[in-house]
Formats: structure tokens, sequence, C-alpha cells
């Protein structure tokens, strides 16, 4: 006889092994926006986010500032003087820095020209961090790191780079290649750390739900260990009861005798309705489980893009088989946002006259994945468990185009007590 802790885990999965429901209401592991590469207004951060925006931006004016009272105080002889705009291109490239969270791009592009006819290197190399962090493997990293080399290896006035010897474009390199790789080697190691935290917040989350689902699926067991007690021992010892009342007025001739055992007999029977109703109760799950009229909300609550396809009359679903299509698509939406970050995915619910098919397929992730949350790897299993027990089938695997496709069918009216 199947218990609740069953129908809602499998046969397998017990009490203790930590079995779980998956569920939205419980500690949504969702990303913070705040969180997503970085705020993209100083101000809409916290307050370290702005103090690390000021100080940057301090010591690319201190850079610009400093080198041009050097070059004042003690010009390069053969060289011509500082003209006005390579002073007025060195402040533009150190105000361009208040976009850069924004807009990194067009922040390092505003930055180019300081640092090709001026010495605005430092906000070049701000700004090439700024691109690597929003841009990670982006064509616009590539692009951003070029322009910056350039303008690190190419001299100005253009007549420096005409006589420059061999060695010195050789210097020159180098150091451009320092100076292009130092902001995109910081830039990839703040994302990763950021992708860390991201992954160690979401595994806290994740943990945090199942110890409270863990806590729910051991009150279920108990509750169904109660009620298979009260229905093999006490249901029995009653109807007992009430059979041998019956018998005891049948037997008896004494009218006072016949009134007594037809007494017995009523509270017998009473007896076993309420205990009925009682066990009833305590094998039910508790209440207010979700259907298919809530997958809208599931997929809004996702966290990607999910779009939702129904067909035919789902009012007339079993709630039974209503629960097993809204955890059905809970699960595949979870393994969605676990191991195939950022992409999207389509949920149909297609209802006949006789049975449900539910189809949950994504589409292959647009970039390297990173390092996937841990899993207990049960989740399908329980699936396929569900779908048997409700008499239906149950198929996951990759689509030909590098998604992944769960697909389960269930009866319309199929209801876990059939299977008894």
């Amino acid at each position: 006889m199947p218990t609740a802790a069953y129908a809602q885990y499998g046969e397998d999965r017990k009490a203790h092994r930590g079995g779980r429901i998956l569920t939205t209401t419980l500690l949504p592991a969702r990303r913070p926006e705040e969180t997503t590469a970085g705020s993209r207004w100083p101000l809409s951060g916290d307050y370290r986010a702005v103090l690390v925006d000021l100080a940057l931006i301090f010591f690319a004016v201190l850079d610009v500032w400093l080198y041009g009272l050097w070059l004042e105080a003690d010009p390069v002889p053969g060289f011509p003087a500082v003209e006005t705009y390579q002073v007025w291109l060195n402040w533009v490239a150190v105000g361009a820095l208040v976009l850069r969270r924004r807009f990194p791009f067009i922040t390092l592009i505003l930055t180019i020209p300081g640092f090709f006819v001026g010495w605005a290197q430092l906000a070049a190399m701000i700004a090439l961090y700024s691109v690597a962090r929003r841009y990670v493997g982006g064509w616009q990293t590539g692009l951003a790191a070029a322009l910056v080399w350039l303008c690190r290896f190419v001299a100005w006035p253009p007549q420096e780079l005409i006589d420059r010897p061999a060695s010195g474009h050789f210097h020159s390199a180098i150091y451009g290649f320092l100076v292009a790789g130092l902001p995109i080697a910081i830039g990839l190691l703040a994302h990763a750390r950021q992708e860390l935290s991201d992954r160690i917040i979401e595994l806290a989350e994740s943990r945090e739900r199942e110890r409270v689902l863990h806590a729910h699926a051991i009150r279920a067991d108990e509750r169904a260990k109660l009620a298979r007690e009260m229905h093999d021992v006490v249901s029995h010892q009653v109807s007992l009861i009430a059979m041998q009342a019956g018998a005891l007025r049948m037997a008896v001739a004494d009218a006072e005798h016949k009134q007594v055992a037809g007494t017995i007999r009523t509270l017998s029977t009473r007896t076993l309705d309420e205990l009925r109703q009682l066990v009833s109760v305590l094998r039910t799950t508790e209440g207010n489980q979700p259907g298919v009229d809530e997958l809208a909300e599931l997929a809004a609550d996702a966290g990607f893009e999910v779009s939702v396809q129904v067909k035919g009359p789902v009012e007339e679903l079993a709630t039974p088989v209503s629960g097993a299509v809204y955890r059905t698509v809970q699960e595949a939406l979870t393994n969605i946002r676990k191991h195939a970050t950022g992409a999207s995915a389509a949920v149909l619910i297609d209802v006949d006259e006789t049975d449900v098919l539910v189809e949950v397929r994504n589409t292959a992730a647009p970039g390297p994945s990173a390092q996937p949350l841990p899993s207990g790897g049960h989740g399908l299993v329980g699936l396929r468990e569900r779908a048997a027990l409700l008499g239906g089938e149950f198929s996951a695997g990759p689509t030909d185009e590098g998604g992944f496709l769960v697909s389960a069918s269930f009866p319309k009216q199929r209801v876990a007590s059939d299977v008894d």
C-alpha cells in the first residue's frame, strides 16, 4: 500500500534519505539582480562599488595630472611641446570613466584618443578592465585589448615611431601586451569570483530548501505510518465488533438484547466511518498542492525566458495528475537553471480525451556553463516514479539541437489510490 511519502518521493526514497519536493515558495534560488556583472550604475549598488569607482577615477586623475606636471617641468629634448588638444583628450578620457559601468565599451573608445596622443594610460586600462568584466570572452574584449595595445605600441607624434630602433619596437610590443593583458586578467578574475560567490549563495539556499523539505518528508511518512496502523489494526478490530454485534442481534430472542446488539452495531459502523475519514486525512499530504493553473506563475519566477502553451481542457484533470504535471515542469525548469545557464525553455501541456502530455524543451546554453551545482541525481528518478505511480510514462534526454527534452504523459483521471 503506497504511503504519502511514496506518492511524493517514490518507494525507494525513504524519509531519512532526504527525498525532496520541488517548490518555488520556499527560499527561491535566484541570483540577485545587483550581483549580475556588477551594478550598471555606481549609485545603484552598495557603498563599496561607489568607493571603488571614486578611487579608480582619483588615480586616473592623479596619473594624468602628475605626468602633465612632469612634462612641463622637464620637457623631452627634440619633442614638440604639449598641445592643448592633448590635454583636453586626456581629461576626456578620465571623465569618461564615470560611464564605465553602464557603457563599458563606449568608455573604452572615449579613452583611446587620450591614450594615443596623450598619456591617459591608466584611464584606458581601467576602461579595458570594465569591458573584460562585462563581455567575458566576447569580441568587444578582443577589440578593446587590440586598441589598447596599439596605443601603447604606436608612438605620437608619428616621427617617433619612424625613428625608433628595432629594439624599441620589441620593447614597446612587450609592454603593450602587459598594459593590455593585466586589465583583462583582473577582469576575468573578478568575473570568476562573482560567479563563485553566486554559486555559493545558490547552493546555501538549495541546502536550506532541502533541509525544510526533508522535514516535510519525515512528517508525511509518519502520518502515512499512523494511517496504516489505524487502517490495519483499529479498523479491523472495530469491524469484528460490528460483525459480532450483528450476529448477536440475529441469534438472541430477547427484545432488550436485540436492541443492545443493534446499538453496538450502529456505534461500530459509525466509528468505522469516522475512522475512515480520519485515515483519509492522515494519508493526504499537506493541502493546497499546486497544479496546472499555477504554471504561469512558475514560469515567471524561473529566472530565465520560459514560454508556456496549454492545449485542451486542463480543468478536467484529476488533482493528483494536475500536481504531477506541475512537479514535472518545476523539476525540468530547476535543472535548466542549474545546468544550462542562459538557455530558454518552452513548456507544452496538451490534454486530449484520455491523456495529458507534458513536454519541457530547452535550447542549448549560449556559452560554456559555469561549474554546475551539486545535485543528488534524484529529480528525474522521482519524476519517473511519479509517472509510474499514476500509470503514465516518462522520458528525458538531449535533443539534436543541443538542448534537453523532458517528456511525460499521464491519464487524465488516474489517482494514486488506483495502484493499491
